[in-house]
């Protein structure tokens, strides 16, 4: 009765208070039953939401011990789930207003994410022009690039070539002045050790002359040669420094590009968050809406059960107003009734008596009975025996018959 009335309001006095009409029949059984039938339906109202299913009305007439811990623990673990969701409920409650006071801030932000988003990827007018010449350029230098890329692999190529000749020719170069040099030893240790004719000496010069000769030309040559590619070389540096400026503007028109593609990946992010906080906001909206529909429903609840209680209150007084009124009429009724049953106890008495003068004829007749019925078993077995001994007379009698046929 104290956890009806903890979870439902539903007051110890309530469950004594019954209608009784003029016409009822045993009015005063009924008001000592009554309260144990309003508990009993209460509870089975009640003890499904704590799922037990099975109460009786046994469980609380004569109730048992494990029976109830069993019952009370259900009981209990409701409560607690129902404080539980109290607790939660007047949390919502509180959170309601930072929630709806968030989602307000949200949507500026996302308002403001959006517009910057829209400013970043449009591009000013003002600016579309620079853009354009700043593409048209960087397909240009892409493609002068890519020509100069292939000019100066191709002069890498023959610059290779030229630097692999000119160490040819030196390497040959010094072979022959290694040649003079011995050449020259040679003559002087010739010219110490012979004394040849002048004729022989001016042939043997002028063939030492037109070697020289011959050295200094190919000499010349090289010269000719290697400022030639000192000439290449320099302008192999040229176009190498104009090609590293190439890269250099090349690698910031990729760091600028390399800009855009993070503002664009920024921009993606944004409309990923975006559309986070957009499907936040639904979620909250559909939270509110619910949240609302609930609020909407316990008031109306609330309101119904006001109505439903101020009306039971008012039955409740009518009705205790007639059984006050009725209350006198059942107390003479009820001394009537104690006067009636007083002359049932006497004749109930009386049956009783009566009952016990039967009960001792009735043994006497069962006794008498009883050995009439033994006289019987004993004449039976006695009139058995004398059969069996009869059929064996016979049985013997034939015997002696079939030996003499």
């Amino acid at each position: 009765m104290k956890i009806l009335h903890q979870v439902f309001g539903f007051r110890p006095e309530f469950h004594g208070m019954t209608p009784v009409n003029e016409n009822t029949e045993y009015s005063a059984i009924l008001e000592g039953v009554t309260p144990i039938f309003s508990v009993y339906v209460c509870m089975c109202q009640f003890l499904p939401m704590c799922h037990i299913y099975d109460f009786q009305l046994n469980d609380i007439i004569s109730p048992k011990v494990k029976r109830t811990i069993c019952i009370l623990s259900g009981i209990m673990n409701f409560l607690h789930f129902r404080n539980l969701c109290q607790g939660m409920l007047a949390e919502t409650q509180q959170t309601y207003k930072s929630d709806v006071e968030k989602l307000q801030s949200l949507l500026q932000n996302i308002n403001k994410a959006e517009k910057k988003v829209q400013e970043l990827m449009t591009i000013p007018p003002e600016q579309q022009a620079q853009y354009e010449e700043l593409a048209a350029a960087l397909a240009d230098l892409q493609s002068q690039s890519c020509h100069g890329a292939q000019e100066a692999e191709a002069f890498s190529s023959k610059i290779t070539e030229l630097k692999t000749d000119h160490a040819e020719r030196t390497q040959k170069l010094n072979q022959m002045k290694v040649q003079v040099a011995t050449l020259k030893e040679d003559i002087a240790k010739l010219r110490s050790q012979i004394v040849e004719p002048p004729e022989e000496i001016k042939k043997e010069k002028e063939k030492m002359k037109e070697t020289v000769k011959n050295v200094r030309k190919s000499k010349e040559k090289t010269d000719v040669r290697f400022v030639e590619l000192q000439i290449k070389n320099q302008t192999y540096n040229q176009y190498k420094a104009e090609i590293q400026s190439i890269y250099k503007l090349l690698q910031d028109l990729q760091s600028a590009m390399d800009e855009m593609y993070k503002q664009q990946e920024e921009i993606h992010i944004l409309d990923i968050s975006n559309e986070k906080a957009k499907k936040e906001l639904k979620n909250l909206f559909n939270e509110e809406s619910r949240m609302k529909r609930a609020l909407h429903m316990k008031q109306e609840k609330i309101h119904k059960q006001r109505i439903k209680r101020q009306k039971k209150q008012e039955m409740k007084d009518q009705h205790v107003q007639t059984i006050f009124g009725e209350y006198n009429q059942v107390h003479q009724k009820r001394e009537d009734m104690l006067n009636e049953i007083q002359e049932i106890n006497s004749q109930t008495q009386q049956l009783k008596a009566k009952m016990d003068d039967l009960k001792a004829n009735c043994k006497s007749e069962t006794d008498k009975a009883q050995t009439m019925y033994d006289h019987l078993v004993t004449a039976l077995d006695d009139l058995q025996t004398n059969i069996m001994d009869y059929i064996e007379e016979k049985r013997g009698e034939m015997e002696k018959m079939k030996e003499d046929f």
